[in-house]
């Protein structure tokens, strides 16, 4: 699954606004609670993966 432009915007809305700390997968697109905004290659809970971002990550494009 691609990750698209809306879900960061929406991961990011949620940190900054309300202090969600939600990352995405970069290999399945699942969201991840308890990461941080620079978080790294967190694990998924649903596919496995060591591919979970934080939101600033994924604006910059790391771990894609």
């Amino acid at each position: 699954m691609a990750i698209t432009t809306e879900q960061i915007y929406d991961v990011a809305v949620r940190v900054e606004s309300y202090g969600e700390n939600v990352g995405i997968c970069t290999a399945c697109g699942a969201e991840r609670d308890g990461c941080e905004p620079d978080a790294e290659n967190y694990e998924c809970y649903e596919c496995g993966e060591d591919k979970v971002q934080g939101y600033m990550n994924l604006i910059m494009g790391v771990g894609f």
